[in-house]
């Protein structure tokens, strides 16, 4: 698995992919920085680095975004 660090995911409330994603980073021992998309500054700021986004989660890891939580997954089985 490729190495990952200062990992931000952007979450909102009720959404089961994102509770996915952060168990698995859980299970996994990563630490991450969770992101609440209902704070409109949050909101605003995800739309300004990743404007074609549609849904959540959507997480970055090192800086870079590495996409959804079936990406996280892919990832992390690598």
């Amino acid at each position: 698995m490729p190495e990952l660090s200062d990992i931000e995911i952007f979450t909102g409330p009720g959404c089961r992919h994102c509770e996915a994603a952060k168990e698995l980073l859980r299970a996994r021992g990563l630490p991450f920085a969770e992101r609440d998309v209902s704070d409109p500054e949050v909101m605003l700021e995800l739309r300004e680095r990743l404007p074609q986004s549609k849904t959540i989660p959507q997480v970055f890891a090192n800086g870079d975004y590495l996409g959804n939580e079936q990406d996280l997954r892919e990832h992390l089985n690598a």
